[in-house]
């Protein structure tokens, strides 16, 4: 029996270094992304995406806790606007600063604390054509050993594809 227990306890090593092994080898930068036409002008759509307040109305994750905390910095819109989240395990914790506005661009620092510490940059660009605008969402930032050993066992593509779809979506029905 004991035989049997070590060849068990060495499998079982072997499957977990391999495991490892394969989270090593991932790629430590990833990048999410999904895009939306929408029948607006980009000023219409802007209005929406640079005031935090607005976020309320559109942002998937608004919707999942309403009993999140939300901390709003001096500044609610355009460049140098925070905003702070405390909410369930759907949602998390962290902070978002609006680092650059454009006509046609948004980029916010975003810095996860929990369930897992991360950081990354999000930028909203619009696109007009014509008398549409195409609106891309996309999240970008390092993956630590811990991300890459959950991408493992999670699709984060699926996921974030799911959430961004739902924004873009939201958004339009404002928008338009």
């Amino acid at each position: 029996m004991f035989k049997t227990l070590k060849k068990v306890a060495l499998v079982l090593l072997v499957l977990v270094l391999l495991v490892l092994g394969v989270a090593a080898f991932q790629p430590s930068y990833a990048t999410y992304s999904r895009s939306l036409n929408m029948e607006a002008q980009p000023r219409e759509i802007m209005q929406n995406i640079v005031n935090f307040r607005a976020w309320e109305k559109w942002s998937p994750y608004e919707k999942r806790d309403p009993e999140m905390k939300r901390t709003l910095g001096g500044e609610t819109q355009g460049k140098g606007a925070t905003y702070a989240w405390d909410g369930n395990s759907d949602v998390g914790a962290g902070t978002m600063e609006i680092t650059s506005v454009t006509p046609t661009e948004v980029v916010i620092d975003i810095a996860f604390t929990r369930p897992m510490e991360g950081k990354n940059i999000v930028n909203f660009t619009l696109k007009p054509e014509g008398a549409m605008t195409n609106v891309t969402w996309s999240m970008a930032g390092p993956v630590n050993f811990m991300g890459k050993l959950m991408g493992l066992f999670m699709d984060f593509d699926a996921i974030m594809a799911k959430d961004f779809d739902e924004g873009l979506m939201n958004l339009k029905t404002i928008v338009e």
